[in-house]
């Protein structure tokens, strides 16, 4: 983000204290306050400035490691919208360019979780993400003519990079030939991954867990 474009941020929500407009609510229904990251290594990575709509309008693409300004529901939000093909599943296109769509998932995403556990579902996201997060990754080098992989360190910015899309495939193969609508089956994926690092019964943190393993298995 450009010194111009802060400025006019923090002039704006300055602004918006003296006018008395209120406290600032994810979607004008749920509160930033008092949503934590408990991991040291993700909090200047997991971004939870306060905003109505998380929708950034791109002006953070230009800037190197920028993204990690953006607000961690926006880049939940762009994840949807990520083309692509997994594991067997049906190309991922129906959401390519339509954020207003995705955004209105992710709102009835975060209702569900909401009406499910009684807690804010901002937080139960976070700390989704902060147990999706993986602690080490593999590559792959060519050694005398033979492939070998061998396990890498992560940085904090690729582990959130990480675990929001494993919670997005999780999501999505959850509602590949089920009668769960997307927005259920990323309520369910996000509540299942923030009840424990260790819970298999999430899809992403299968995934985690496999990466790890293999990443181990590298050493």
């Amino acid at each position: 983000m450009s010194e111009q474009s802060e400025v006019a941020e923090n002039n704006i929500e300055r602004i918006m204290e003296e006018l008395g407009a209120g406290e600032i609510k994810l979607f004008g229904r749920w509160s930033w306050k008092g949503v934590k990251v408990r991991d040291p290594g993700l909090v200047a990575y997991i971004s939870l400035k306060p905003v109505y709509i998380p929708h950034s309008f791109g002006r953070h693409e230009k800037t190197r490691f920028a993204k990690s300004k953006v607000n961690i529901v926006e880049r939940l939000i762009n994840r949807l919208m990520t083309p692509g093909r997994e594991r067997g599943l049906p190309k991922t296109g129906r959401f390519t360019g339509k954020k207003l769509h995705a955004m209105k998932i992710v709102e009835a995403a975060f209702e569900i979780i909401e009406k499910r556990t009684g807690e804010n579902p901002i937080q139960v996201f976070v700390r989704a993400v902060e147990n999706c997060a993986p602690r080490e990754d593999y590559t792959s080098f060519r050694v005398a003519g033979i492939i070998k992989k061998f396990a890498v360190d992560i940085s904090p910015q690729r582990r959130v990079d990480l675990a929001v899309k494993f919670l997005v495939l999780g999501a999505r193969q959850r509602a590949w030939r089920s009668p769960l609508s997307i927005a259920e089956a990323l309520a369910e994926e996000i509540i299942e991954a923030a009840r424990s690092p260790e819970n298999v019964n999430s899809i992403a943190i299968s995934r985690k867990i496999e990466l790890e393993r293999i990443a181990e298995a590298a050493r």
